[in-house]
């Protein structure tokens, strides 16, 4: 009888011993997950040309969710958008639909020696934090995107060898975007966008998840009016085995 008490208590403190070490180690994974997890986006709209523009007047968009917030316009309204030249005018605009950045200026005049091989480049970029774990899987339906998204279809990611985890999901899409600018017949344009949202943290190792979202148009000559900008969105990128949702 002695004998079964003793194994019986042998195993009660082994399964104690078990449950508490079992127990530690989650609150440590939790909270080392808690303490260590950041999410940003990094926003930029990038606008090529090889010749003068003049009376130029841009509408382009710009991230937001469903109901029109978008996390970078706490940069825009403070004007705070790296690489923006001083003489242009920069605003946000919500149509309901989509929310937009204006762009006015009275002309883009690239320096001597711009040529079709080598143009002239003008770079904006944001990067903000979210106070809100990012939404990386489905940013169309619940979290942050260029809007308004038409003609979505899911189509095969490209090839790419970059040793991220995870199931990619890979969507084109068509966007509006408003142009009106005076050029040479001859005259190239572009305009790019691109977002990236990215949650990180560090429990043993660093871990992350993130979709990055491009939409872009090439125009030739001048322009007046809207045109369509083709779009690339890639989600579900990373990993998702979080041991928790921060409050």
């Amino acid at each position: 009888m002695d004998k079964i008490i003793r194994i019986t208590s042998g195993l009660i403190i082994v399964l104690l011993v078990a449950f508490v070490a079992s127990v530690s180690y989650t609150g440590f994974v939790e909270q080392a997950y808690r303490t260590s997890l950041s999410s940003t986006y990094d926003y930029s709209c990038t606008i090529t040309t090889d010749y003068q523009l003049s009376n130029v007047t841009l509408f382009i968009p710009v991230p937001a969710d469903l109901a029109g917030n978008s996390p970078i316009v706490a940069q825009y309204s403070a004007q705070e958008i790296e690489g923006r030249p001083a003489d242009w005018k920069v605003a946000l605009y919500d149509t309901g639909k989509a929310t937009l950045a204006k762009i006015t200026t009275p002309a883009i005049i690239p320096p001597s020696g711009t040529s079709p091989s080598h143009p002239f480049t003008i770079r904006l970029s944001i990067n903000t934090g979210s106070k809100e774990v990012i939404n990386t899987r489905s940013p169309v339906e619940e979290g942050v995107m260029f809007r308004p998204v038409q003609d979505m279809q899911k189509v095969n990611c490209p090839a790419k060898d970059t040793g991220v985890s995870g199931n990619p999901i890979c969507f084109e899409y068509l966007i509006p975007v408003y142009a009106d600018y005076e050029a040479p017949m001859d005259a190239s344009v572009s305009i790019t966008s691109t977002l990236r949202g990215k949650n990180s943290w560090k429990i043993f190792d660093p871990q992350f998840n993130e979709y990055q979202a491009e939409i872009s148009v090439l125009m030739f000559g001048e322009n007046h009016g809207w045109t369509v900008m083709k779009g690339m969105l890639e989600s579900n990128m990373g990993t998702y085995n979080v041991p928790a949702s921060p409050s």
